[in-house]
């Protein structure tokens, strides 16, 4: 297995979710914030699965995101 080509791969994927999550949080964030369904001083909690299409990688991460 070529290791340089499958960090390339890998870095290409996780920018690629880096982005597009941030992104997507960010519209989340500002329309319910817009809406009035959060406020300054609230959290939410986000989570985002990390998985293989066999499903033989399974990774949850959770986090809770402070509005200020």
């Amino acid at each position: 297995m070529d290791e340089d080509n499958l960090n390339i791969e890998i870095r290409k994927f996780l920018k690629k979710v880096g982005i597009t999550s941030q992104r997507e949080i960010e519209k989340f964030i500002r329309k319910s914030f817009a809406n009035g369904n959060i406020k300054e001083g609230q959290s939410i909690e986000i989570s985002m699965n990390l998985s293989s299409e066999n499903n033989e990688l399974s990774h949850l991460i959770k986090e809770t995101i402070n509005i200020k």
